[in-house]
């Protein structure tokens, strides 16, 4: 938990501001969109190679190698606003990022049994919440305030990571290696098969479902027309309603189950978007800050649900890759909100970006919708066989 905090306190320091200082360098919204749609891109290509790095070199050169660069770009950043320069540091902030999210997930599944692993989920996402709760609403009004100095200054707290990230690589390193540990990272455990791909795509489209929206109000929330100043606390609603809806809803899905939730989630996403569309079409501030605020639930709730389903269809023996693919699918989503809602806001206008995100949500709620009916009804007939 520490050391996820610090990671994405540096995360949630820039994510909004690093778009913002871009576009005083004289970037437009396809540049704006590209900052966060190149880090998770690079984020995407090296989590797919960190279960691999894993069973290669350990937790404890993979994780300290991922905070260091996570953090170090952000000391460079205050030094040029010229974009290329912008996006090479994106790409390298994206390599670290990739290994703490999947290895902070994959830790929480090896750490806590299955029983409870909705809860510990929850409080995981509270850990990397926290710190996004208050710095990516302030650190936009800090930048503009203060300097933006400072807020790179604080987007190197992954560098204060180390310390704790070594202290939990150690110990997992010991747990991997004891002889009766059955762990992804030995070399004797069994590659993932075609099956559990397939099997995880469903979680990680619910997944890119949400996030797509969720990175872009991160992104532009702050360049929305016609909301005044409102940006910052519509930031602070989301983040705030996400984490809270991620940690309680953890104890829910232990004990109800992790798809019957996603339906509705997504529906309540949609009419949280077509809130901040309407909004941006003279509902005002406070329609912003509601519509962030929902949207932040089902934001929220949606992954700590997709990720339980994926430990669930993952197994032991698949932690690693499960974690890999779930955070692929959430990184993915921000990535391409980021530049889908920026380029379609470049070619008309923000409302009519966030509209087509909520569409999105309603189809993707329809196809989950049957997916649960049909998986009652072969339930049904075998609880009256038995």
């Amino acid at each position: 938990m520490a050391m996820s905090a610090l990671g994405f306190a540096g995360f949630g320091a820039l994510v909004s501001t690093v778009p913002l200082w871009a576009a005083r360098g004289g970037a437009d919204e396809i540049g704006g969109g590209l900052v966060n749609a190149v880090m998770m891109a690079a984020t995407v290509a090296v989590q797919t190679t960190v279960p691999a790095a894993l069973r290669r070199f350990g937790w404890t050169p993979t994780l300290l190698a991922g905070v260091v660069l996570l953090g170090a770009p952000s000391l460079i950043l205050i030094t040029t606003d010229a974009l290329p320069a912008i996006l090479a540091l994106s790409a390298v902030r994206g390599a670290g990022f990739a290994v703490i999210t999947v290895c902070g997930s994959s830790a929480v599944a090896r750490l806590v049994e299955p029983a409870r692993r909705g809860r510990a989920i929850g409080l995981y996402g509270l850990s990397l919440s926290a710190p996004q709760i208050v710095l990516v609403p302030t650190s936009v009004w800090i930048a503009d305030h203060v300097g933006f100095w400072v807020v790179f200054a604080v987007g190197a707290a992954p560098l204060l990571a180390t310390i704790p990230a070594f202290l939990l690589a150690r110990r997992l390193d010991r747990a991997a290696q004891a002889p009766t540990a059955v762990s992804p990272t030995s070399e004797h455990a069994p590659r993932a098969s075609a099956r559990l791909w397939v099997a995880l795509i469903a979680p990680s489209v619910v997944l890119l479902t949400i996030t797509a929206p969720g990175g872009a109000l991160l992104t532009f929330a702050a360049q929305f027309p016609g909301v005044g100043g409102y940006a910052v606390a519509g930031l602070f609603a989301l983040t705030a309603c996400a984490a809270v809806a991620r940690w309680l809803i953890g104890g829910l899905a232990d004990r109800f189950g992790h798809l019957p939730f996603q339906p509705p989630l997504l529906l309540l996403g949609a009419a949280g978007l077509a809130l901040c569309v309407w909004a941006m079409y003279g509902a005002g501030g406070a329609a912003l800050v509601s519509g962030m605020a929902i949207t932040g639930i089902a934001y929220g709730s949606l992954q700590n649900v997709t990720l339980i389903e994926s430990f669930a269809v993952a197994g032991h023996r698949h932690r690693d890759t499960a974690s890999a693919v779930w955070n692929i699918g959430f990184d993915c989503g921000t990535g391409i909100g980021a530049l889908v809602v920026g380029f379609i806001a470049a070619q008309s206008s923000f409302g009519v970006a966030l509209s087509t995100t909520s569409a999105l949500c309603i189809v993707v709620a329809v196809i989950v919708l049957v997916r649960v009916i049909v998986a009652r009804r072969r339930r049904d007939p075998e609880q009256r066989r038995e």
